[in-house]
């Protein structure tokens, strides 16, 4: 590899991608985490939770000990693998194939979770989609009010859902993005979602407080995820990350802990809060 280069190109045809595709595999958890039962017995809901960031949150909260309801959108052999490995580790978790945008959909999923575990306490908003382009005049109206579809329509819809559930104590995380305060110049749609998201996590942070529900958000930067092959060239995935200052993309594992915190108790007095897991960069935000 020359010193740009991170990854080996490749590319995706499809998003959202497919994790059994990528080489390297992305680690979704790695050896040296120690679990210490600090979800022991809850519930949670993880969007996007087929792969990517997604699987490594759901895996981190089955870790510890909680059961995991998993919401994604055609990936079906991604969403098997990663429930087998929670079930292999003695917790339950559920699947559920659908467009969290749509409200009957959403509320299936809060409906199934009901019956089948009787609470819920954790709320993950990751799931997402992303198409550069290097003009605002290239952005169709179709691919802007998708972006916005898939991103922030979507967690309105589920959190709406979900919310009526939800005891004091509970949380809501959100995953927005390093360019909701960097901006990228290809991906307009994409980062104006994700500064609605995170708009969207500070008022309902306030709006929530007084009923001990707590609402927070993580922001990535650039990490190694099945949106990236089915986003960007081989030749872009290739030095994906080589401009952070740590050099190299994240990967899932690395960015899941911070999950972890913001859903247990570590965090009780943490709310309206983003957590930035960006291989260095700083952004005053």
């Amino acid at each position: 590899m020359s010193d740009e280069q991170t990854l080996p190109a490749q590319h995706q045809t499809e998003q959202p991608g497919s994790e059994t595709q990528m080489q390297p595999q992305p680690e979704s958890i790695n050896e040296y985490y120690q679990a210490a039962r600090k979800l022991e017995g809850l519930v949670a809901i993880v969007t996007g939770g087929d792969s990517g960031i997604g699987r490594a949150v759901a895996l981190h909260f089955a870790r510890e000990g909680a059961n995991v309801a998993i919401v994604y959108l055609d990936e079906h052999d991604d969403a098997a693998a990663t429930r087998d490995q929670i079930h292999a580790m003695g917790r339950g978790c559920l699947l559920f194939a659908g467009d969290a945008a749509d409200k009957d959909f959403c509320k299936g999923v809060v409906d199934n979770c009901l019956a089948e575990w009787k609470r819920l306490d954790v709320l993950v908003n990751n799931a997402g989609e992303q198409h550069p382009q290097d003009n605002l005049e290239d952005i169709s109206e179709e691919q802007w009010e998708q972006t916005f579809r898939t991103n922030i329509f979507a967690m309105f819809q589920l959190t709406k859902a979900v919310l009526p559930h939800l005891n004091a104590g509970a949380s809501i995380i959100n995953t927005t993005s390093i360019t909701a305060y960097k901006g990228n110049a290809t991906l307009l749609d994409y980062s104006s979602t994700k500064g609605a998201i995170t708009s969207f996590t500070r008022s309902l942070a306030l709006n929530l407080a007084k009923r001990g529900i707590r609402v927070n958000a993580v922001a990535p930067g650039p990490i190694w995820t099945p949106l990236i092959p089915s986003t960007f060239t081989a030749e872009k995935v290739a030095q994906f990350g080589s401009n952070t200052p740590m050099g190299r993309p994240g990967q899932p594992s690395e960015v899941a802990p911070a999950y972890v915190y913001l859903a247990s108790a570590d965090s009780s007095y943490v709310s309206g809060q983003v957590i930035h897991v960006n291989g260095g960069t700083v952004v005053n935000g």
